[in-house]
């Protein structure tokens, strides 16, 4: 189930989910699933001031803040696998303050995923860079 700027599942969740997998591929495919459900961002909003720099593919990023300072994060990408691993990062951060944002542990939750190493180093690039955006954005 989609929410309106992102999957409704937690990291935790996530963590939990692919600790059920044996293999990658599975692992993989279940992340391109979570991508599906990431709700169609606008072509509108797919302008240069919101592509995230340093990721391999076209990824676009879009936030509001609501009035009690929580960030909604919309995401979008041109490739499925970055779309997934997108809705992978949207879990951890979305609907979440500055403060949550920042107090986060990513480089924990990405190891409890047991997933930078399972990427290539330019989707682990990306996967930073979308993690630092967000950060930024944070700010």
């Amino acid at each position: 189930m989609s929410t309106e700027f992102g999957v409704d599942v937690t990291a935790d969740d996530i963590v939990e989910t692919l600790s059920f997998f044996d293999s990658w591929e599975d692992r993989y495919r279940y992340i391109i699933d979570l991508g599906k459900e990431l709700p169609e961002m606008a072509e509108a909003l797919k302008t240069d001031d919101r592509l995230v720099r340093g990721c391999q593919s076209q990824v676009w990023l879009e936030h509001e803040r609501d009035g009690d300072g929580h960030l909604h994060l919309q995401a979008d990408s041109d490739a499925h696998i970055v779309k997934g691993l997108l809705a992978v990062v949207l879990a951890a951060y979305n609907g979440k303050t500055a403060k949550e944002i920042l107090d986060f542990d990513v480089e924990d939750y990405f190891s409890r995923l047991d997933l930078v190493r399972h990427l290539s180093p330019t989707r682990g690039n990306g996967l930073r860079a979308m993690v630092s955006r967000i950060r930024e954005t944070a700010v």
